[in-house]
């Protein structure tokens, strides 16, 4: 069992998909950091301020300045604003998932064509084998 085990670890599947989950968690932290303090701030800016961090609804009576005070007052809340901050991080992680499967599929190697197999008889049009000096269906001997 123990071999199975050192087969199945040794595996170049099972190698790479431990790579792309190591280097998709630093990603993760990469655009979160991005979200948090570049995106977050700018959006902030052009709506006038306003602090998506801070939006929530307390599910107990009062009011609350910032969410932080809320939870430490132990209020449940409804974190509205940091549910808007998980989808723009969710947003901009899948579109540079997307332009990354995009750019590796545009760099691999495009396949050659296939010889062409069959070849069509000037005299009747009839689709034949490349190599036939004669057509099988009107029997016209083929000069190419």
């Amino acid at each position: 069992m123990l071999k199975e085990f050192r087969d199945f670890i040794a595996r170049g599947n099972v190698i790479d998909l431990a790579v792309a989950v190591i280097i998709g968690g630093a990603f993760g932290a990469i655009v979160s950091s991005f979200v948090k303090d570049i995106v977050m701030p700018l959006i902030s800016l052009l709506t006038g301020g306003i602090d998506f961090t801070n939006w929530f609804i307390p599910l107990k009576g009062g009011t609350f300045a910032t969410l932080k005070a809320a939870q430490d007052a132990g209020v449940a809340t409804i974190n509205i604003g940091v549910f808007i901050n998980a989808i723009i991080t969710f947003l901009i992680v899948a579109l540079a998932m997307f332009l990354v499967v995009k750019s590796m599929n545009a760099m691999k190697k495009k396949p050659a064509p296939a010889d062409p197999t069959t070849k069509d008889c000037p005299y009747c049009f009839t689709s034949i084998a490349i190599k036939a000096t004669r057509c099988p269906n009107c029997t016209s001997e083929l000069t190419k």
